[in-house]
């Protein structure tokens, strides 16, 4: 019943923006701010950065909000666009990512079971080394773990082949154990 009530309400916010309610529209940047500044921030890496993401993504929400048609969440839709705003930024910066042949996968071995096993590890820590990986290790291993995309949805956003998301996410998952371990955390 409580979960309806905050649905119910979100929906007539989104509807109040939608007719042009200034107060709607500051009522669900301060609902949903914090928790996409964070996704931003664990994309691009960088307070600053993340807090321009944010902005920006408010704004094509704000501008979007009439074309929202309430068949996902309106957290969900907005998590979309904080995504693909972070991902431009980056490509701005001109995120390398190698795409590889289809051999050269097959010579990179699977350490997934491991290391899934091994990753007992406090979350502050890991949050820190996570921010010490290369950008596009970081980027897909983001996109992947904390935020939920599978290896075909992280290729499309990034304009990368599926294989190269899996191979840009097992180096990050070893680059990360190696991190770790250099600091005695492993």
């Amino acid at each position: 019943m409580e979960s309806e009530v905050y649905i119910d309400k979100h929906y007539s916010l989104v509807a109040e923006c939608k007719q042009g309610s200034k107060k709607a529209c500051y009522e669900l940047y301060r609902l949903y701010s914090k928790a996409m500044l964070n996704v931003a921030f664990r994309i691009v890496g960088n307070i600053g950065d993340a807090e321009d993401v944010l902005q920006e993504a408010f704004l094509d929400a704000f501008k979007k909000v009439k074309d929202f048609r309430q068949e996902t969440t309106f957290g969900l839709w907005l998590k979309q666009i904080v995504v693909h705003r972070a991902i431009n930024l980056l490509r701005k910066r001109k995120m390398d990512l190698i795409e590889l042949e289809g051999d050269q996968i097959e010579n990179i071995p699977d350490e997934e079971a491991e290391d899934d096993e091994e990753i007992l590890f406090k979350v502050e820590q890991v949050k820190e080394a996570i921010k010490l990986l290369p950008e596009g290790y970081r980027v897909v291993l983001s996109l992947y773990l904390l935020e939920g995309y599978d290896h075909e949805e992280i290729g499309q956003v990034l304009n990368i082949s599926e294989n190269t998301s899996r191979t840009q996410f097992l180096r990050a998952k070893r680059k990360l154990m190696e991190i770790l371990k250099n600091r005695g955390i492993a």
